[in-house]
């Protein structure tokens, strides 16, 4: 088979042949057009790596649930499986050793000798349902007040309707029971991890106390004093219970512990209790004396609170204001069907209890219009020492300079800042006693019907008038709450007083409505008893207030606090429209310490028997950590 092969080409037919042509150059306009072609097939290849990698809405949060629930169950685990001690060990390496445990105290020789029984203050003691409207089903002997306040959210609407009292006669309204929580539970804790009573009844546990030796005298806060007796007998209850303590306690006296308004309510106690039936608990004069050794109130609001006279005139506080003033609609407007603030003053306007906090003694007690005992009172950031009100020496001469300037604490409201400002002789004031009613057009309106309020029958020719009257004392703001609650204060007028007695032996002062004023009463006859007033300082606390009118809504509540009003300075005691003095945050000094210092000081027309009377003052110490918690250290205290 012949097989063809590939001859070689010579050597010189290689060097004969003809190089190659040379390629042909490139114009510009080519290569502009290739670069961008390849940079298209970079990013399209780039963008096929990353597409796969690229994570969508859904897995970004199943992304967040996963690493939550991962940290949740590690923290679980390391919560399981630490020693029980771990926690002390740490918050005592920060804070330094805790007390020792209960039981342990009374090894060491302390031992507790007195009964003890605590009077709670308002909105601290614990409310349940034993009947309710159909809303309110499945909460038979759950916590309306107290607790998480779960029902708050669920049913805000229901809440409010259980939680108000009957607009005529204060009691409860038709078909709706609550009661107060009894026992120790009642206010030992008013939130989950916010306690009240619960670190006191623990120490008082170190030292041997029990259940049988202390005594939680729960009462239902939202009603009257006597309105108490009368619906549920707490008054002859509490007197039962410490006789029983007395009996069975080798005969030693009890020792109160009244807090805030409890304070009040104990004032009431012990007139009652001696005063002969029916209105009366029919102990006779030398009751207290026989079973009371002392009597230890505790942040004690003796002359009531001006914040009180904010909450029921335009249900406001220092805080709330702010609030109102950064997102109106939530508290102003139909926010989601809720119209806050005026269903708040719809429910408070009905608890009884808010009027016995109405300033008491008038302005001989909290000043007139160019006077009040806070004169020079310097609100300083800097931590005031002996806890007075003067001007302490190492303030700058700047800062005295502007301390100076008068500040006229005996205003309770003033309509604008000029007017809280300038002296009395330069405002005209136009009487609002005498003013005519208007016609509203909320009555028109069902939705406002919904929630009606005593300022739909006031009318804008009465809103008009209590504005143009400018600047309100404590005494005229019995007359102030009079124009424009007349239905409130009609209940408030029958079980408290808020004067100051002439002749304390005149027989209308055995009525009880003035037995929680201690300006209107006589301590017991009981000279071996000592009474206690222990409260806060250092804090600045709501003394006056600056409002305006709202804007002209039909539903609206017509006041609010003028929170634009500031002083100008730092260190002001003008803040968001309220003057602030020296307290615990909520009672003035002037409230919780008069009466000891003073008005029961030794044998007085007050106290006629020279009950010794004492004073602590507590200074503002907060948590230096987030593991101290409240309560832990021991405030600066002084006499």
């Amino acid at each position: 088979m012949s097989m063809l092969r590939r001859r070689k080409p010579s050597d010189s037919a290689e060097k004969q042949a003809p190089p190659p042509p040379p390629a042909a150059p490139r114009s510009p306009a080519r290569a502009e057009v290739a670069e961008p072609s390849k940079e298209k097939e970079k990013e399209r290849a780039r963008a096929k790596a990353t597409k796969g990698q690229r994570w969508s809405c859904v897995d970004s949060c199943c992304w967040l649930i996963g690493c939550i629930c991962s940290v949740w169950w590690l923290l679980l685990f390391l919560y399981n499986a630490m020693p029980a001690s771990f926690p002390q060990y740490v918050t005592e390496a920060i804070t330094g050793p805790l007390p020792d445990p209960p039981g342990e105290a009374p090894k060491g020789g302390a031992q507790g000798e007195a009964p003890g029984g605590v009077r709670p203050g308002i909105v601290t003691g614990g409310l349940e349902l034993w009947e309710g409207h159909q809303c309110a089903d499945g909460l038979f002997r759950k916590r309306l007040w107290g607790g998480t306040f779960g029902e708050v959210y669920k049913r805000p609407l229901c809440w409010v309707e259980h939680m108000s009292l009957d607009n005529e006669t204060g009691l409860d309204p038709p078909g709706i029971r609550v009661r107060p929580v009894t026992g120790l539970v009642a206010a030992d804790y008013f939130a989950p991890g916010y306690f009240v009573w619960a670190v006191l009844i623990a120490n008082l546990a170190r030292i041997g106390y029990e259940e049988k030796t202390m005594y939680m005298a729960a009462y239902d806060w939202r009603l009257s004093f006597q309105n108490t007796e009368v619906r549920d007998q707490t008054l002859s209850r509490i007197k039962s219970n410490i006789e029983l303590m007395v009996s069975t306690n080798g005969g030693n006296k009890v020792v109160v512990i009244p807090h805030s308004m409890g304070v009040l309510y104990f004032l009431h106690f012990m007139k009652w209790v001696e005063a002969p039936a029916p209105t009366g608990g029919g102990g006779g004069p030398n009751w207290c004396s026989k079973h009371i050794k002392a009597v230890m109130n505790i942040g004690g609001p003796f002359l009531g609170v001006p914040k009180a006279v904010a909450g029921l005139f335009s249900a406001e506080a220092k805080d709330v204001a702010v609030a109102r003033a950064i997102a109106p609609g939530v508290l102003d407007s139909d926010f989601l069907g809720l119209q806050t603030l005026r269903h708040v003053m719809r429910m408070t306007r009905t608890w009884d209890s808010t009027m016995s906090m109405i300033p008491k003694g008038g302005d001989t007690i909290w000043g007139g219009l160019d006077w009040s005992p806070e004169e020079g009172y310097v609100c300083s950031s800097k931590k005031q020492k002996n806890n007075d009100s003067r001007v302490s020496k190492d303030v700058d001469t700047d800062k005295a300079d502007f301390h100076s300037q008068k500040v006229n604490y005996g205003r309770i409201i003033s309509f604008g800042k000029d007017v809280a400002e300038v002296p009395a002789s330069k405002i005209e004031r136009i009487d609002f006693r005498d003013a005519v009613k208007g016609n509203n057009l909320a009555h028109s309106n069902a939705s406002c019907r919904d929630v009606w309020t005593e300022y739909h029958e006031l009318g804008w020719g009465g809103i008009k008038a209590v504005a143009d009257y400018k600047v309100y004392t404590t005494d005229s703001i019995l007359d102030l709450l009079h124009f424009v609650a007349p239905k409130m204060m009609q209940r408030g007028s029958a079980h408290f007083s808020y004067g100051i007695a002439d002749n304390l032996d005149d027989p209308k002062y055995n009525h009880y409505k003035y037995w929680s004023n201690p300006l209107e009463t006589k301590l017991p006859n009981a000279p071996d008893m000592e009474i206690f007033s222990m409260y806060g300082v250092g804090i600045l606390t709501e003394r006056s207030y600056v409002y305006k009118l709202s804007p002209s809504t039909e539903c609206s509540i017509p006041f609010q606090i003028d929170t634009s009003a500031e002083g100008g300075h730092d260190g002001s005691c003008l803040q968001g429209g309220v003057y602030l003095v020296n307290g615990d945050e909520t009672v003035p000094v002037l409230s919780s310490g008069f009466m000891c210092a003073k008005a029961w000081r030794g044998r007085t027309r007050f106290n006629p028997s020279g009950i010794k009377t004492y004073i602590r003052e507590y200074d503002h110490a907060p948590p230096s950590n987030l593991l101290e918690g409240r309560g832990h250290r021991v405030a600066p205290m002084s006499t």
